[in-house]
C-alpha cells in the first residue's frame, strides 16, 4: 500500500510539472510582443491578396518543381528497391540449394555436421 502511494506522489508530481510547463509556454507566446501575426485574417488577406499574386504564383511553380524532383527520386528508388529485392530472392533461392545439398550429402553419409556447423567428409 505504500508502495502505491509513493507512486501516485510521485504520478501527480510528474503531471504538476509538465502542467506547469504547459501553462508556462502558453502564457509566453500570448505575451510575446515578437510573434508571428496569422497570415490568413481577412484584414491582411485583402491587402495583400493584390500584391501576392504574382509571388504565389512563383511559390506554386517552385512547389511543382519540387514535387516532380521527388516524384523522380521516388521513382529511382522504387527501381533499385525492386532491384535489391529481386537480388535478395534469387540469394534466397541460392541458400536454399546449397541447403537441400547439404542435406543430401548428409542423409547418403557422405559429409557430418558437428553442432558448431564444420563439415567433416566421410569419404565412403
Amino acid at each position: 500500500m505504500r508502495k502505491q502511494a509513493i507512486a501516485a506522489l510521485f504520478a501527480f508530481i510528474i503531471t504538476a510539472m509538465v502542467a506547469l510547463s504547459m501553462l508556462v509556454v502558453g502564457v509566453n507566446a500570448a505575451f510575446n510582443p515578437n510573434g508571428v501575426k496569422a497570415s490568413d485574417s481577412p484584414s491582411q488577406a485583402i491587402a495583400n491578396n493584390s500584391t501576392s499574386t504574382s509571388s504565389s504564383q512563383e511559390q506554386i511553380n517552385q512547389l511543382q518543381s519540387q514535387v516532380a524532383q521527388y516524384q523522380a527520386r521516388e521513382q529511382q528508388y522504387q527501381a533499385a528497391l525492386n532491384s535489391d529485392n529481386q537480388q535478395l530472392s534469387q540469394a534466397s533461392q541460392e541458400i536454399q540449394m546449397i541447403q537441400e545439398l547439404l542435406a543430401y550429402l548428409q542423409n547418403r553419409g557422405l559429409i557430418q555436421i558437428d553442432n558448431q556447423g564444420r563439415i567433416t567428409v566421410t569419404g565412403n
